[in-house]
């Protein structure tokens, strides 16, 4: 039987972005177990497996967003998701998300790759103006990734997240596309 390639939708130096596949459910799955990753996140829902299958379909209908597996280019590992959201194209914009699964993989660079092919697409072919995202305060290494791409702290929602006990701010940040096409 002949091997089928990867789909490659977005590609990089070191990782690409694939569409989200049903194969794909048992490691997300298992990506919603990981305690440093949920906080990271505010992840606090319980989900079973039929939930997560659920809310893939759900997402793989709506066209307001489009949700993208991270992949190695060596490996063809997936290593994370990642999602561009409430696309509205009267006004250009739209909301960005991340999550890199496992800790072997944070700090090396993979995420600001992902989220700079996404903003690439996201400015160049859906025409967007502007992307916002939002970062827990606690998170400054993920800060750091997104001010390497243009964003920029736009302000803070105090005490959105309340988690293990306490209330954390979120920074709201956003990149215009003159910005990200500035740094790229």
């Amino acid at each position: 039987m002949e091997r089928i390639d990867p789909i490659k939708f977005l590609e990089g130096k070191r990782i690409y972005l694939r569409p989200v596949e049903k194969e794909d459910l048992d490691i997300i799955y298992a990506s919603f177990w990981n305690e440093e990753a949920r906080r990271l996140t505010g992840t606090q829902t319980v989900c079973n497996r039929e939930k997560i299958r659920s809310r893939l379909e759900a997402v793989s209908m709506d066209d307001s967003r489009m949700d993208l597996i991270i992949c190695l280019h060596e490996s063809n590992e997936l290593i994370g998701e990642i999602a561009m959201m409430e696309i509205d194209h009267q006004n250009q914009n739209a909301i960005v998300r991340i999550s890199i699964f496992e800790k072997d993989n944070w700090g090396k660079g993979y995420g600001t790759e992902a989220m700079s092919l996404l903003l690439d697409f996201g400015f160049n072919v859906v025409n967007l103006h502007r992307v916002e995202l939002e970062v827990f305060a606690f998170n400054p290494r993920a800060k750091k990734s997104y001010e390497k791409l243009g964003f920029q702290q736009e302000g803070i929602i105090r005490d959105k997240l309340f988690y293990d006990g306490q209330f954390h701010d979120a920074i709201l940040m956003g990149v215009l596309r003159k910005e990200f096409k500035s740094r790229h």
